[in-house]
């Protein structure tokens, strides 16, 4: 079974004229093995974080039954892609930057013991995972909630790309410290792999296997680097598929792919009707959130809240929370610890598994978590990114931890839709329309200071992304003011001393951009300035000014620095004054 399933990754490889031959070659007994005779299809998970050996994964699947494109479209437009994507039958992962399929992995063990559900995940993780932070960061996390359903197999061959692999001095001791029962075995063995799989279930800790391997092993760049990609003649691929082909390997496979498939159970996101009560005048938009989060979570929201390490000042953890912990799942907090883009990873495999999830941090560290945050874009998981203290009004703490250009860099990531509300109504949209989206991930955006509450006077339009929050005093406004999140009162104090200014709060740049030119050009009268604290780049394709900051903030009281770089009326009014007709 094994053989076969080499023979037709090698032909996919052979067929694209591209791939990595090396971990084919070396993982597929342990791969054959998991799907052979341990994953029950539709019940438990399994993530290929070596996301390079997607050669081998889709094979498998393919002899597995799973309803996916023939092995001769791979790397090919609209054939099976060069790493695995999410939403192709049986990927339960995008992976291929190294160490997100392990993060991926664990997320799906915590969503699975948090639904109470007797089911295990599997994860194949090569050399470069283990390297990657990221996948240490989440599995200290795996550790700590002594997930004994997730069983992690190093494809352990000690090479990498660039010849020797920088992996630690002691892998199994450093997992071990960390909290997971360590075995070790032969990656050609398939008695051993089987007997290390048979105690890995039986397990009360998570489980790690070293699966000692010989990269490209059987061909004539064995045990060498160049292994790892397409280096092979085509001669040798074609007679390493001879030699591995196999007839009674498929019929073994064929009883695999008769065998029936669980229906998989996913959490069904309600949404209580929430009253939003009386909020005092100067609030600042992070207790705003946890405000309306409290209420979401009493009525009985099913939306699982983190943090990393941060939730007193995120306010993702209520009155209403609870804690899960590792002896206890039946809850709706996390706490993470400081591990920014562990936790973003964590989150997607969550969703992916089908729970609603939020976690936070502060706005400036979402750059930890940038690698993460893209591959749920990737692949439309509809994660919920929490992120306060949203620009130099942080103050005291520095440049370190005042954001300037995070953003216009969240912006810029396709699918990914960045919410800065600027009151409890646009706070209430937001919650509503993040937890309720399908397709997208979703920032919302929040601030540590306290400022003045403009209401809203139409919510009607907060679907179309930006909307008219303060009408021109008389007549036709001839300047609109842009303004987001902590910005909108200024906006709001400077349009007031002229006749004929607006001001719209963008609370979804994203949003606004798709609507049509008729509603755009209502909400755009006359000459569009924009007032964000925050670098200017991605205003300029709707404004004709743009008062921003393109430089590091400064330590100092947070409305001093807020001052000194320029956010307050007077001072802006007289960078503007030649727009204001």
């Amino acid at each position: 079974m094994s053989n076969v399933a080499r023979a037709n990754a090698l032909g996919a490889v052979l067929s694209a004229h591209s791939g990595h031959v090396g971990i084919i070659l070396d993982a597929a007994e342990i791969i054959t093995c998991i799907f052979a005779n341990r994953l029950r299809r539709g019940l438990d998970r399994f993530v290929l974080s070596a996301g390079h050996g997607s050669a081998l994964l889709y094979s498998v699947l393919k002899l597995s039954g799973y309803k996916i494109s023939e092995l001769n479209t791979f790397r090919q437009i609209g054939g099976l892609p060069g790493h695995p994507e999410y939403g192709i039958d049986g990927v339960d992962a995008t992976t291929g930057p190294l160490g997100q399929g392990v993060g991926n992995a664990v997320g799906f063990a915590l969503s699975q013991k948090i639904r109470g559900i007797r089911a295990r995940t599997y994860c194949l993780a090569s050399d470069g995972d283990l390297i990657e932070g990221v996948s240490f960061e989440a599995l200290a996390f795996a550790g700590r909630y002594k997930l004994n359903n997730l069983i992690v197999l190093w494809d352990d061959n000690k090479l990498s790309i660039d010849g020797t692999a920088q992996t630690d001095t002691d892998v199994c001791g450093r997992m071990r410290s960390m909290g997971f029962n360590v075995m070790s075995v032969r990656g050609d063995d398939l008695d051993s792999i089987e007997h290390a799989l048979d105690r890995a279930e039986k397990s009360t800790l998570p489980v790690f296997i070293q699966c000692k391997n010989i990269l490209g092993r059987g061909s004539s760049l064995a045990n060498k680097s160049s292994a790892h990609g397409f280096a092979l003649s085509e001669t040798e691929m074609i007679n390493l598929i001879s030699k591995f082909s196999d007839k009674d390997g498929l019929k073994l496979w064929d009883v695999v792919a008769r065998r029936p498939i669980a229906s998989k159970t996913k959490a069904i996101s309600s949404l209580p009707r929430i009253k939003i009560l009386k909020t005092p005048e100067c609030i600042s938009t992070r207790e705003l959130s946890g405000i309306y989060l409290d209420l979401l979570i009493k009525g009985g929201a099913d939306l699982i809240t983190g943090s990393a390490d941060l939730a007193d000042n995120t306010h993702v953890k209520t009155r209403n929370s609870k804690d899960i912990t590792s002896n206890d799942f039946d809850g709706n907090y996390i706490n993470y610890g400081v591990r920014e883009h562990g936790m973003a990873a964590i989150m997607n495999g969550m969703v992916a598994d089908g729970l609603r999830v939020a976690g936070s941090t502060f706005l400036v560290f979402s750059d930890y978590m940038r690698p993460s945050m893209r591959i749920a874009s990737l692949s439309k998981l509809p994660v919920i990114y929490v992120f306060s203290h949203d620009s130099i009004a942080v103050g005291e703490d520095g440049p370190t931890h005042q954001p300037v250009e995070q953003l216009a860099s969240l912006r810029l990531i396709p699918n990914l839709r960045v919410y800065r509300p600027c009151n409890m109504s646009e706070i209430a949209y937001t919650w509503r329309t993040m937890i309720m989206d399908n397709e997208h991930p979703s920032c919302i955006v929040l601030s540590r200071q306290k400022f003045k509450q403009i209401e809203t006077p139409n919510e009607s339009e907060f679907e179309r992304g930006g909307y008219v929050i303060y009408p021109a005093k008389s007549g036709r406004a001839k300047t609109t003011i842009i303004a987001t999140g902590s910005e909108v009162p200024l906006a709001v104090d400077i349009a007031s001393r002229f006749k004929n200014v607006q001001v719209v709060s963008m609370l979804n740049l994203e949003t606004f951009r798709n609507q049509e030119s008729t509603y755009k050009n209502k909400i755009l009268r006359g000459c569009v300035i924009v007032i964000e604290a925050s670098t200017p780049g991605n205003w300029f394709e709707i404004a004709d000014a743009v008062i921003g900051i393109d430089k590091f903030g400064t330590s100092g009281n947070g409305e001093d620095v807020y001052n000194e770089y320029g956010f307050n009326p007077d001072k802006i009014i007289k960078e503007i004054q030649k727009y204001i007709k």
